[in-house]
């Protein structure tokens, strides 16, 4: 049976302040660990793939629900399939999943911190108009997180620079050069120039 809230615990980890949950959680998020990696593969292996077939899709009644199945679809793929095609085999549910939740309004059943891993999902997504969306609601998130709770607004500002960044990169190539390989596309001179430079691959 499909368990929701023990990934988004093991996810975001237990309550805190925005900051803390960041500072301790960081390195699981954004790290590239082969042991984070297999805990993740042996703790919701199964549950990616039943969301990959679709198996989960009539369990998602709820913010709760649909942000647990957006990780399932857009970031546990990436590690569980890292260095991979693989890796992007969610992201087209994914699209389709965050859509949906942002039209029914889901995203304001969450915290500041929830709401990224939800923007990161357009932050994915190889389309120009999805990209200008990713910086608008982070540069709202940010606002937001200045208000609420100051200490953290660094990260949500780094947060709101790695998503212009990758606005500026589709709105240059149109896609992620980075993935060209992983997805058998072949590489035009100009990405291949863009992928010499530091930081090019995120």
């Amino acid at each position: 049976m499909w368990q929701p809230r023990a990934l988004l615990e093991w996810w975001f980890g237990p309550p805190g302040s925005l900051k803390a949950q960041i500072d301790a959680r960081h390195g699981l998020w954004f790290g590239k660990r082969d042991a984070q990696d297999d805990d993740a593969r042996q703790r919701f292996g199964h549950d990616v793939a039943r969301a990959l077939a679709g198996e989960l899709d009539a369990h998602v009644s709820s913010a709760e629900h649909w942000l647990a199945l957006l990780l399932l679809l857009d970031q546990l793929p990436r590690m569980l399939f890292r260095d991979s095609g693989q890796a992007f085999s969610g992201d087209a549910l994914a699209q389709r999943w965050v859509a949906h939740g942002l039209a029914q309004g889901w995203q304001e059943s969450l915290n500041p911190l929830q709401r990224v891993f939800v923007y990161l999902v357009l932050e994915h997504h190889e389309h120009l108009p999805s990209q200008t969306q990713a910086v608008q609601v982070f540069n709202d998130l940010l606002h937001e997180v200045e208000r609420c709770e100051p200490a953290a607004a660094p990260d949500f500002a780094n947060f709101l620079h790695y998503a212009e960044l990758h606005r500026d990169v589709i709105a240059r190539f149109g896609r992620y050069p980075h993935r060209n390989a992983l997805l058998g596309r072949p590489s035009t001179p100009e990405e291949l120039a863009f992928l010499r430079q530091p930081g090019s691959s995120f």
